[in-house]
């Protein structure tokens, strides 16, 4: 291209990700400064953002000495007088520009000592002819960087590059959506919204194209996930589960030991009748903490078992396999299945014992960690794979785990981070979704406080006297990426002032936190899971995997730290027996805006779902856990929480065209096939079918 050398080249590709001409036009402007009316001087405020104000240069002048130097310019109009004012490149300025002549100023008006100015303005000579001849417009504003701007490349220059990219190729863009699609949702052609997106002729240009930009990406969004679920029901055979035999069968009747609810029987129904369709089942299982989800997936893995097939279940850190293990093994019993534990601390001995187990088909269920993966862990004939948080969990880990047995075993996706249900459409659009929306009977709420540092001798208050019903409590410190140094510190200060308030003999307290070694931490866990302590002083490491009915106070430290996800995680380590549960969001007096909104949800209300949602307005959807390693939410212009209907609408239209042609093979949808033919190779990595 014209004006890029091999500098500059580079320098897009490393700062902006702008490989091709294609990126370019999809590198969109941000915002847009309004340069469709000219305001007269006496009209000014310094509220306004910026500004074009048509004036005479009536004087130009050097002012103040060394440092305060600066070059200012009396500009006058038929209603008053301001300033233009420059503090660098002052010769280059001073030549430029012109007494007595008219000039268009673009700036932000700011007010010094009772006189408005405008700071370093665009300044261009006032041109009646080209006004009429309509150059005003929507001027675009692009994100930049600092090494860019050095290069010549701030959003003016981007703004250049575009404009002499789309004059270039203006006719030559090609369409990706049918006639067909675009004349029955009254779309604007693509060639035209890519040039109205970066230069809009007006408010209602600029409308059109953003609606017709918006949709088509969350059009071929939704047409990778849901062609991918078309094709694999079609094509993918699946193992059929059948039977429901003795052991899910003895353990329904005889050792559960509560009444499964309502949402449990409807999601297992929904369970069975996958696996017996002979398509891989590929099911996302959703369930607030403390909903009974392991008790689902244990049932799903004795009907694998009474069907003649082994399953597994991956859980992204120790603690948390550990500790499906010890639930599974303790409702399941030795004599119905057999239960082994894989993790990066089993020992040598073990793990050759669990290899030939699994080998020789005598190990049914297979708990670990990312060690399942390993290409020594052979199953005889694995039939159902259960991965749980699987946004902890790269798209190349899951892939070794489906290459477990030459026919793709069944997959249960398990997460007890509720998702929205808009970032459900685009994250997971190719996988069945249930809900287990109901809590265990006999389970309270928990009830949440919000309380400030000056309020810390009430909360002590508050943990004495549930200790004294013989209660036990969380304390949980944030984890502060930038130092860990910084967080053990932070933890060791809090360790003190609980010490202090809480003495031996009379309280004992255990301290887990992310540097010690896996056995220790597993001895302090053990001695608060026996109650023999009963306070758990932790960094974050418990936000998963410990399960203590007896625990009735969740205390969070710096609860402003913590995002929304993480806060209601963490407050799903209580709630867990019969009695009243508390969590306590400790924070300092400054609460931020955000920080603010954060800490009232959680007052408000328990539901995780509403959570989720005032979690993805707060953050955007690119930051929301898991997205990042999705591969489906690089989204350029499209907002989920502001495009909902646009993606409703996408999401129908690709459901029609696939249920009247799956395979995008009939004429009218050629050219949903060519874009999607030459787009895969981008997307075969970023999930798995």
């Amino acid at each position: 291209m014209k004006g890029v050398g091999t500098q500059k080249s580079a320098l897009l590709q490393k700062e902006l990700g702008v490989f091709t001409f294609d990126d370019l036009l999809q590198y969109f402007p941000f915002r847009y400064i309004d340069r469709t009316r000219y305001y007269k001087i006496s009209e000014i405020n310094v509220n306004q953002p910026m500004i074009q104000v048509i004036g005479r240069v009536m004087s130009v002048e050097v002012l103040g000495e060394k440092q305060s130097r600066r070059l200012v310019a009396q500009f006058k109009d038929d209603t008053g007088m301001m300033e233009l004012v420059w503090f660098k490149g002052l010769r280059w300025v001073e030549k430029q520009v012109k007494v007595g002549f008219v000039y268009v100023a673009f700036g932000k008006p700011t007010e010094f000592n009772a006189r408005y100015s405008m700071s370093h303005p665009e300044l261009e000579i006032y041109n009646p002819a080209a006004q009429k001849a309509g150059n005003l417009s929507l001027q675009p504003v692009y994100n930049s960087t600092e090494k860019l701007k050095q290069h010549f490349l701030d959003s003016k220059g981007l703004q250049k590059l575009s404009l002499a990219l789309l004059e270039s190729i203006y006719g030559q863009i090609e369409e990706t959506l049918p006639a067909y699609l675009l004349s029955k949702l009254k779309l604007a052609p693509r060639n035209w919204a890519l040039s109205q997106i970066h230069f809009p002729r007006d408010q209602q240009s600029l409308d059109a194209a953003m609606r017709r930009l918006k949709f088509e990406e969350l059009f071929f969004i939704q047409l990778r996930l849901l062609r991918a679920k078309v094709l694999r029901s079609g094509k993918f055979r699946g193992f059929v589960f059948g039977a429901v035999g003795d052991k899910f069968n003895t353990f329904y009747k005889e050792l559960l030991p509560f009444e499964l609810t309502g949402a449990q029987k409807r999601v297992i129904r929904e369970i069975r009748q996958d696996m017996q369709r002979g398509a891989q089942m590929n099911r996302l299982l959703q369930g607030d903490v403390g909903s009974g989800k392991t008790a689902v997936a244990l049932m799903t893995m004795l009907l694998a078992a009474d069907n003649g097939f082994q399953a597994c279940m991956m859980a992204p850190t120790e603690i948390l396999a550990r500790q499906h293990y010890a639930s599974i093994a303790a409702l399941a019993g030795d004599e119905l299945v057999k239960i082994g534990i894989l993790t990066g601390s089993t020992p040598r001995k073990e793990r050759r014992l669990i290899h030939e187990a699994l080998q020789e088909g005598s190990l049914d269920i297979l708990v670990g960690t990312h060690a399942l993966l390993e290409d020594v862990v052979q199953f005889k004939n694995l039939g159902l794979a259960v991965i749980d948080e699987q946004h902890r969990f790269g798209v190349e880990q899951r892939a070794r785990l489906w290459k477990k047995n030459h026919t793709p075993p069944h997959v249960l996706v398990m997460t007890a981070t509720p998702i929205p249900r808009t970032l459900a459409m685009t994250l997971y659009g190719d996988l069945d979704v249930s809900v287990i929306d109901e809590l265990p009977a006999g389970r309270k709420p928990i009830k949440t406080l919000h309380l400030y540092e000056n309020q810390r001798l009430r909360m002590f208050g508050f943990m004495r006297q549930e200790i004294a019903k013989g209660r036990q409590v969380y304390i949980v410190y944030p984890l502060i990426k930038e130092s860990e140094k910084l967080d053990l510190l932070h933890l060791e200060a809090g360790i003190e002032a609980i010490s202090r308030e809480f003495p031996l003999p009379q309280y004992r307290i255990s301290i887990v936190h992310g540097k010690m070694k896996p056995a220790e931490k597993d001895f302090e866990m053990q001695r608060f899971v026996k109650g023999e302590t009963q306070i758990m002083v932790a960094t974050t490491v418990i936000e998963v995997g410990v399960n203590v009915p007896n625990a009735s106070v969740m205390i969070i430290e710096n609860s402003e730290r913590f995002g929304l996800s993480q806060l209601h995680q963490l407050r799903g380590r209580v709630g867990r027996g019969a009695e009243q549960s508390y969590c306590i969001l400790m924070s300092g007096d400054k609460l931020s805006n955000d920080g603010r909104i954060r800490l009232q949800t959680m007052v408000k209300t328990n539901d995780g779902f509403e959570i989720s949602e005032t979690d993805l307005q707060l953050r955007g959807p690119g930051n929301i856990d898991g997205t990042q390693q999705s591969g489906v939410l690089d989204l350029k212009i499209a907002d989920l929480n502001s495009d909902q209907p646009l993606l409703q609408l996408a999401r129908q239209e690709v459901m029609e065209i696939l249920e009247e042609d799956p395979e995008l093979s009939t004429e009218k949808n050629m050219l949903l096939m060519k874009y999607f033919n030459r787009n895969q190779n981008l997307y075969q990595h970023s999930r798995i079918s």
